[in-house]
């Protein structure tokens, strides 16, 4: 009987000891899973894309002249512009997914886009999440506001609101240069835009290309700050390590060139709002090389 019983005890300890390993083996199989899916690519090769017949880039559509839906629904722009043109060259469909500032690198991470062609800044802080391509166009900040309560001075905004989007440079740049300013964030830019001429703010700054765009679209605004911060600049964005289809953007960008295309998307979408007011080759980059 006492032997029965030992032998008894003996196998629930082998039983106990196969079953702890077998979980410590299972946990590790399944951090090693874990490792393996967060590494796994989201994005489209150059070739996936090929095949599937379409390429999926996000643009505004709230953004106008750059990326916006017009009153028939189709989306216009300069950034949709080159985007139909990247299409074209590609071979394949385009299919445009709207997106807000705030979400950019989100939706390459993800791979709900292959590109974004969204004004996209370049910034070493974004570089860190997603590849940039060669530049299309300059940009500085700007900051916009009512005509008889006109800021022309970023020190004028201290203890007074400033409307900007999520995500954007501008929101960056006041957080880290002038703590006194209060924020006013908003997702899309019609609501802030909006909040503007409600009077929720006593200024707006973004891409001084776009505060001037929309000042001359509304009586009663302008532009009292037309530079703000560095010059820099604007370029196509891919998922981080997507090479193939970043190279192929580039050497795009690089035989546009040849036709000044750049040239002919501003004439094409922002000179009809900006007019004589800018001065082209001060925004236009061709060839991916910017100009002092």
């Amino acid at each position: 009987m006492k032997k029965t019983k030992k032998i008894i005890a003996l196998l629930l300890t082998l039983v106990l000891a196969v079953t702890a390993f077998t979980a410590c083996g299972g946990s590790s199989e399944s951090e090693d899973a874990k490792k393996e899916s967060s590494n796994k690519e989201v994005y489209r090769t150059l070739d996936e894309i090929k095949e599937d017949g379409t390429i999926k880039i996000g643009v505004f559509s709230d953004k106008n002249p750059f990326g916006y839906v017009d009153e028939d629904g189709n989306y216009q722009g300069y950034d949709v512009y080159f985007a139909k043109r990247l299409a074209k060259d590609l071979g394949v469909k385009v299919e445009y997914v709207s997106t807000e500032a705030a979400n950019r690198v989100e939706y390459l991470k993800t791979g709900k886009v292959d590109v974004i062609l969204a004004n996209f800044t370049v910034t070493e802080e974004r570089a860190k999440e997603v590849d940039f391509a060669l530049p299309y166009m300059k940009v500085a900040l700007g900051v916009v506001s009512p005509d008889d309560k006109l800021i022309t001075d970023p020190d004028d905004l201290n203890g007074k609101k400033l409307i900007v989007a999520k995500g954007t440079t501008a929101e960056t740049y006041f957080e880290e240069n002038y703590p006194d300013v209060e924020l006013v964030k908003f997702d899309q830019y019609t609501e802030a835009y909006n909040a503007l001429l409600d009077g929720r703010g006593d200024a707006l700054s973004t891409d001084n290309t776009e505060v001037l765009a929309w000042a001359l679209q509304n009586d009663g605004y302008s532009v009292g700050i037309e530079s703000l911060g560095n010059t820099d600049t604007i370029a196509p964005a891919v998922s981080k390590g997507n090479d193939t289809l970043k190279d192929w953007i580039n050497k795009e960008i690089e035989s546009l060139a040849d036709e000044e295309f750049f040239h002919k998307d501003y004439k094409e979408t922002l000179e009809p709002v900006y007019g004589k007011e800018v001065d082209m080759d001060s925004l236009v980059v061709e060839g991916g090389k910017v100009e002092e």
